[in-house]
C-alpha cells in the first residue's frame, strides 16, 4: 500500500494523509498486543507481571490482587417496584432525549432543553461541540442518563453491609467513569476533530505514546502524568536555599537559610508523610510554604525521609519515631541551641507526630511546645474510601506481595490514590495522551505526584493494621510506642488541627475527630480544595477560602462544628502564622545553616530527595 503525504502550495510537506495515518496505527497496534502478550507470557524472560510482582513463595500475586475484593453480594435485594420505578425513569428520559435529538437532527434551529445535565465542575463535557452537535450532546446525555439510571439501582440495594455498599458504589464509580463517552475516539468530538484536522497524526501518536508506557510497564501501562524530563529536583523545583546538616538511614534534616534578619527563637521542625517526597512544600518560589515560613522569620528544618529499599523491610513506626522524628530533635538543638521547638505534622507524617507527642506527653519530655497537622488523621473510623483497600483480606494478599521485596512500590500506591479521582488523574490522560497523541503536561505538581517513594513492609502493615482496622491510635492505651501505650489526650500543648474541604485522602470530618480527642487547646480549621491544593495555597494567589468557628463551645461532629463556621476568603496561611508566632518565643538574631555544631553535608535539598523509585 502506497502512503502518501499532503502538501501545501507550495509543494512542502505538511502532514500525513489519511492512508498513512491508518497504516502506522495498524503497526502501533500490532506492537501494543506483542507487548502486552509477552508481559503476561509466563514464559518472558521476566517472568511477566506474575514474576515480576510476586511474593517470596513465588504465589504469583501481583499488584492487582491488592484492589479490594468483591462485594459479598449474597444478601443483597433490590425491591422489585424500585426496579421497575428506575426503569420506567430511564425510559421516559430516554424518550424525551430521542424526541429532542430527532427535532435537532432535522431542524437546526431548534432548542430543546437538556433531559440531564452533567454535574458542576465536570470538565469531560466542556467543549461546545457537546452541547451544540446533537449527536455528541446524544451521547453525553444518554450517558448520563445511563450512569444515574445505575447509581440509583447501587444506591437502592438492601441488605449489604455499609462496607459493601461502599464497595458497590465505589466499583459502579469506576465502571461509570470508564464509559464515558469522553474517552472513546469515535464518541468524543475533541479526538473526532483532532483526528480530521491531522489526518489521524494524533492516534499515531497516542499509540506511540501508549507503546512506549507498556514497554515501561510489567503489562499495565502507567499512564505518564507529567512530562518528568521538565523538571529536576534542585534545579527548578525545590530550589529554596538552605543545607543537609544530619543525616542518617531514615532521613536527611534540611536547614534552611534565613531570609530575614531576626527568626523566632523556637526552630520549627516539619515532619512531612515518607509515602511522597517533601517538596510538596518547596515545589517554586511562588508557593513554597517553606519559603513563605522563613519570609516570617520562622528557622526551618524539614525532614526528608529516605526512599525505602529491601535493607528497610522491618522497619516499624518505632523505628520512624526513634531514629526519625527523635533524631531529628535532637539535631536541631545542636544545630541551634534550642531544646524547644514547635513542629508540623502532614497527612501520615501527621499520624506519625501525634503518636511521637503522646508518647512524649508520659514521659514527660516537652521538647515540641506546640503542633500544627496538616490533612492529618488519627482516628480512622471514618477515613472514606481508601479504607476499602483495607479490609483483612486485602491487607493478608498485600502482605504475602510486599514479603518478597520488602516494600510496596509507589506505582501501587499511585494507581490507589488515582482511583479516588478517576476521571482527573486517569481518564483525563488517556484521552489526552492516547486519543489526542499529546505529550503529558509539563506541570510540577503532577511531576511530584509522579516522583513517587516506596513504603516498607513491616510499617506498612503496622499503619494498616493499627490505624485502618483496628484504629488502635484513638483509643485510650491501646497503641504502643516503644513498648508504653500511649493516649492521645495526654496531648496537652497547642494544636492547630488543617483540613481541607474536598479532601479524598484524609477526610474533613475524619480529620476533625482529633480535635475531640487532644487533651489541650485546639483551632480546626477548614480550607478549600482538596489533600494538596487545599494545604499548598499562598496568600498571594487569592484562591479558595478557609472556614474558622470561633465559638467556645464543643463540638460532636465535624456537620456540626461547619454549620456554624464562618467563611474567609484566600488563604489560611496567615491565620495560622498569626497562631505560631505568638507561641514560637521572642525574635533572636537568625541563624544560617553550618553555624551551629552541626556542619553543612551538602546543599539543600539534599541527595536522599533525589533517590528514584
Amino acid at each position: 500500500m502506497s502512503t502518501k503525504t499532503n502538501k501545501n502550495e507550495k509543494g512542502e510537506t505538511g502532514l500525513p494523509d489519511l492512508t498513512e495515518s491508518m497504516t502506522q496505527l495498524a503497526a502501533g497496534y500490532g506492537q501494543v498486543m506483542n507487548a502486552w502478550m509477552e508481559a503476561w507470557s509466563p514464559d518472558s524472560a521476566s517472568g511477566g507481571a506474575t514474576s515480576k510482582e510476586s511474593g517470596a513463595a513465588g504465589d504469583g500475586k501481583t499488584d492487582r490482587d491488592t484492589a479490594p475484593a468483591a462485594s459479598p453480594l449474597a444478601n443483597a435485594k433490590l425491591d422489585p417496584a424500585k426496579v421497575m420505578d428506575a426503569q420506567m425513569e430511564l425510559w421516559r428520559g430516554y424518550q424525551s432525549l430521542w424526541l429532542n435529538t430527532t427535532q435537532r437532527l432535522f431542524n437546526q434551529e431548534a432548542d430543546a432543553e437538556p433531559v440531564v445535565d452533567p454535574e458542576p465542575g465536570d470538565s469531560r463535557f466542556k467543549d461546545p461541540a457537546w452541547e451544540e452537535h446533537p449527536i455528541f450532546d446524544y451521547f453525553k446525555q444518554s450517558y448520563l442518563l445511563n450512569a444515574n439510571w445505575l447509581k440509583r439501582l447501587v444506591g437502592e440495594m438492601d441488605g449489604l453491609e455499609p462496607e459493601d455498599m461502599a464497595k458497590m458504589e465505589f466499583y459502579s464509580r469506576q465502571i461509570i467513569d470508564a464509559l464515558s463517552p469522553s474517552n472513546f475516539a469515535l464518541t468524543n468530538p475533541v479526538v473526532v476533530r483532532e483526528t480530521a484536522e491531522s489526518n489521524g497524526e494524533n492516534l499515531v501518536n497516542g499509540f506511540k505514546n501508549l507503546i512506549e508506557d507498556f514497554s515501561n510497564s510489567d503489562g499495565t501501562p502507567s499512564i505518564k502524568q507529567a512530562d518528568m524530563d521538565a523538571f529536576e529536583v534542585g534545579k527548578n523545583v525545590a530550589v529554596s536555599e538552605g543545607g543537609v546538616v544530619f543525616q542518617n538511614e531514615f532521613f536527611q534534616l534540611v536547614q534552611y537559610n534565613p531570609t530575614t534578619e531576626k527568626a523566632y527563637a523556637k526552630p520549627l521542625l516539619i515532619v512531612p508523610p515518607w509515602i511522597n517526597k517533601f517538596y510538596i512544600l518547596d515545589l517554586r518560589p511562588d508557593n513554597s510554604f517553606i519559603r513563605w515560613a522563613t519570609d516570617r522569620g520562622y528557622s526551618v528544618f524539614v525532614m526528608s525521609w529516605i526512599n525505602p529499599d529491601e535493607t528497610m523491610a522491618d522497619k516499624s513506626f518505632d523505628d520512624y519515631i526513634r531514629d526519625g522524628i527523635f533524631a531529628a530533635l535532637d539535631a536541631v538543638e545542636q544545630a541551634t541551641g534550642e531544646r524547644q521547638v514547635t513542629a508540623i505534622g502532614y497527612c501520615i507524617g501527621g499520624t506519625l507526630l501525634a503518636a511521637t507527642l503522646a508518647y512524649m506527653a508520659a514521659q514527660g519530655d516537652d521538647r515540641i511546645t506546640a503542633a500544627t497537622f496538616f490533612a492529618a488523621q488519627v482516628d480512622f473510623e471514618e477515613a472514606g474510601e481508601l479504607k476499602l483497600f483495607t479490609d483483612k483480606a486485602q491487607v493478608d494478599a498485600l502482605e504475602k506481595q510486599v514479603a518478597g521485596k520488602g516494600y510496596l512500590d509507589g506505582a501501587s500506591m499511585a494507581s490507589t490514590f488515582n482511583m479516588l479521582r478517576a476521571n482527573d488523574l486517569i481518564w483525563y490522560f488517556v484521552v489526552n495522551n492516547y486519543l489526542l497523541g499529546k505529550a503529558p503536561p509539563a506541570f510540577d505538581l503532577l511531576f511530584w505526584n509522579a516522583d513517587s517513594t516506596r513504603f516498607p513492609a513491616a510499617l506498612l502493615m503496622d499503619y494498616l493494621r493499627d490505624m485502618y482496622q483496628d484504629n488502635k491510635l484513638a483509643a485510650k492505651n491501646r497503641f504502643k510506642v516503644l513498648g508504653e501505650p500511649v493516649d492521645l489526650s495526654d496531648i496537652k500543648i497547642p494544636v492547630y488541627l488543617q483540613a481541607s474541604k474536598e479532601d479524598h485522602i484524609a477526610p474533613a470530618m475524619s480529620v476533625f475527630k482529633a480535635a475531640g480527642i487532644y487533651g489541650g487547646p485546639v483551632r480546626f480549621v477548614l480550607a478549600g480544595s482538596g489533600h494538596i491544593a487545599g494545604v499548598i495555597n499562598p496568600p498571594e494567589k487569592q484562591k479558595y477560602q478557609y472556614w474558622t468557628n470561633t465559638k467556645r463551645k464543643s463540638y460532636g461532629t465535624f456537620d456540626e462544628w461547619y454549620g456554624e463556621a464562618v467563611e474567609t476568603p484566600g488563604s489560611w496561611w496567615p491565620d495560622w502564622d498569626k497562631w505560631l508566632s505568638g507561641k514560637s518565643g521572642n525574635k533572636v538574631a537568625a541563624r544560617e545553616p553550618g553555624a551551629g555544631k552541626l556542619k553543612i553535608i551538602e546543599p539543600a535539598p539534599g541527595s536522599y530527595v533525589k533517590v528514584k523509585s
